[in-house]
């Protein structure tokens, strides 16, 4: 799953689990996973011949060589490591709270973040009602809104199609950058 939108693309790497679970459900396969679904949908959908992936930290200020938690050290730099040796240019552990501003964005094409809000705040931040869901890794292009069905506004006539026409467009890029 990955959220995009024109300023921003981030992929959770874990994804709709409570936070306590998610910290202890995170491994370096899963991050390593990520990024490679992450640099391929990259080249193959987004036309970005070489992908630069940032990857979050867990813990506040990249966990402080340890103290502030060492799942930087243990899990998150080996598969980092791992990725970089298969030639995909990730980088961090980054500070979750300094890699989503305007300056910093330039600098990556996709942010993998550990867990659902640390990805989800920062897109729905910048572009809500732009917001797009890519399903990374099918053989065709799959796109949705990135907000969800709103069944609490179904039929009321308040909901906003800014997402849906967003994930229209992009699919359409998407598929005509694919030749399909």
């Amino acid at each position: 799953m990955m959220l995009a939108c024109p300023q921003l693309r981030v992929i959770p790497v874990t994804i709709h689990l409570s936070l306590a679970d998610a910290v202890k459900a995170l491994d370096g396969e899963q991050i390593v996973r990520a990024g490679r679904i992450a640099a391929r949908g990259l080249r193959d959908l987004f036309g970005i011949e070489h992908p630069r992936l940032a990857v979050a930290a867990l813990n506040p200020h990249a966990g402080e060589q340890g103290a502030m938690g060492d799942e930087e050290r243990r899990i998150i730099v080996p598969a980092i490591e791992a990725l970089q040796r298969e030639g995909i240019a990730a980088h961090g552990p980054a500070p979750a709270d300094t890699m989503f501003h305007a300056a910093a964005r330039p600098a990556y094409d996709v942010a993998l973040c550990m867990y659902h809000d640390q990805a989800l705040i920062p897109i729905k931040t910048i572009d809500f009602a732009g917001g797009v869901n890519v399903t990374l890794g099918l053989p065709f292009v799959r796109t949705s809104p990135d907000h969800g069905t709103a069944l609490d506004i179904a039929g009321t006539g308040r909901a906003d199609p800014a997402s849906l026409l967003a994930a229209i467009d992009m699919a359409d890029d998407m598929a005509r950058r694919r030749g399909h």
